[in-house]
């Protein structure tokens, strides 16, 4: 073990080090400090590591066999050289002492930095006491608690088992489950030094039904995380009843006639507008790349004086909800929009450097391969002052689009959106179901036409893709109306 702060780079490889290897613990902090001065003695301004060990598996029903369980085992590490506004990453599976050097060495000579001479003093990084999440709660059992691979088919089995009862004219049934549980240990020359554990879990159908011409397919998922009995408390009969509904009704809908329209639109998921419209250009990878139309626009009004809108990492059990990023910063509550107002952007470490903004404890990434960027966790737009009577009867003639599906977003907010399930209003009144519907827009003109939020919020499970990969997240929205929105259909 090390025993002198005076350490000279040329006894780098005579030290030996005892780190457990089947746990992220305080024994990793010698190796870790000694890496972090090595590579401030080279030059760099700031250095961070981190460390991760996952164990992923996910289970598929199709009718009424599992046709495919997929397990994963992985573990190494991402070493990330800042030097100026200029930084680099390198990742590897070697968590040796050796491994994690020659890591260092690779990003350290990318910006032009070079190991110190023989005789260099290798300044002391003082990491702070282990922050320990996962320890402080309980997280270490969670594992172990976690379903079979025998109980996670019988539970899917079962689902598809109700969804055959519930649906008619069914041409597929579908149910999928995964968890994946993620260690992490964070080591930085700013003395961050902090450990967590993450366990996410989702299970949900996919239903595609069909009588002649007439075809649909409807999904749902449920997600949490930090809860090791998820799957075994799922409601799979109540799941397969709504999605069969669904199913049932969209089936022999009609189509939707292409227009312009006051809409409403559901909770829960449909929230996911929000998210891709507007969230994406509130981060500051956006930013940095001019990509956002709200870049200069802090403190001004950039939506309807009816919303306000959150993004956290703190609410129990969602699925964006973390203890800490992947910078090792404690999770917080930022506010994002208040009463239209641009409040806060949200920022990582790279993206506070760059654009000046304060860190919201939002560097995320998918695992180990990338660097962290500043993403989205639970998102979503707060609950308003009207009910959803006093929605539905503002407008004449609309649509209500109840149920989300899939869409694209471009580089500064123009996206379209996909209606799985969606009916038409008259006369402030549900009439009958429709099919088809596009919603159409661009995130600055429709955030100022949300003109009326309900008392209802709800969130939902998502995936979201950017630069640092795929993460979980949250979004969610109150019922609320938009006064109008291009929507394409035939």
């Amino acid at each position: 073990m090390l025993t002198s702060t005076l350490l000279l780079s040329n006894q780098l490889p005579t030290l030996q080090y005892s780190s457990t290897p089947e746990r992220f613990d305080e024994t990793w902090e010698a190796p870790l400090a000694t890496l972090l001065g090595l590579g401030r003695a080279a030059g760099a301004d700031f250095i961070e590591l981190f460390l991760e060990r996952r164990n992923y598996i996910s289970c598929l029903a199709e009718e009424d066999s599992i046709t495919s369980i997929s397990p994963s085992l992985s573990t190494g590490a991402g070493v990330r050289v800042f030097r100026g506004k200029a930084d680099c990453y390198v990742s590897t599976n070697d968590l040796s002492f050796s491994g994690l050097k020659a890591a260092l060495e690779k990003g350290l000579s990318i910006l032009g930095l070079q190991l110190p001479t023989p005789k260099s003093f290798i300044p002391e990084i003082n990491l702070e006491l282990l922050r320990d999440y996962a320890t402080k709660r309980g997280k270490d059992a969670w594992l172990p608690v976690c379903s079979s691979i025998r109980e996670m088919g019988e539970i899917l089995l079962d689902g598809t088992a109700h969804l055959k009862q519930k649906a008619s004219h069914i041409q597929s049934r579908r149910a999928t489950y995964f968890r994946d549980w993620q260690e992490v240990l964070i080591a930085a020359s700013d003395g961050t030094f902090a450990r967590d554990i993450r366990l996410t879990q989702s299970v949900g159908f996919n239903l595609l039904c069909a009588d002649g011409a007439n075809r649909t397919s409807i999904s749902d998922r449920a997600g949490n995380t930090s809860d090791a009995n998820f799957l075994r408390t799922w409601d799979s009969q109540q799941a397969a009843e709504k999605i069969a509904d669904s199913a049932g009704k969209m089936l022999y809908a009609d189509y939707v006639e292409s227009g312009t329209y006051p809409i409403i639109m559901a909770n829960h998921f449909g929230g996911v507008i929000f998210h891709e419209a507007c969230g994406h250009l509130l981060e500051t990878t956006q930013i940095e790349r001019n990509t956002s139309p709200f870049a200069d626009k802090k403190g001004e009004k950039i939506a309807h004086e009816s919303l306000t809108a959150w993004d956290e990492g703190r609410s129990e059990n969602a699925f964006g909800t973390i203890d800490m990023d992947d910078e090792g910063m404690p999770a917080q509550r930022t506010l994002l929009i208040e009463k239209g107002v641009l409040k806060n952007f949200l920022a990582d470490r790279t993206g506070s450097t760059r654009t000046g903004h304060p860190r919201t404890g939002s560097g995320r990434r998918q695992n180990y391969t990338f660097a962290a960027a500043s993403r989205m966790r639970n998102t979503y737009i707060d609950s308003g002052e009207y009910t959803i009577d006093e929605l539905f009867a503002s407008v004449d003639k609309g649509i209500y689009c109840k149920k989300m599906g899939g869409g694209s977003v471009g580089a500064t907010g123009q996206f379209n959106f996909s209606v799985d399930e969606a009916y038409l209003i008259e006369n402030g009144k549900i009439t009958k179901p429709l099919k088809g519907a596009i919603l159409i827009g661009e995130a600055k003109e429709i955030m100022n036409k949300i003109s009326m939020c309900s008392q209802d919020l709800e969130i939902a499970p998502g995936f979201c893709g950017s630069v640092s990969g795929s993460i979980y997240t949250t979004v969610g929205q109150p019922h609320i109306k938009v006064d109008s929105i291009t929507v394409g259909g035939r």
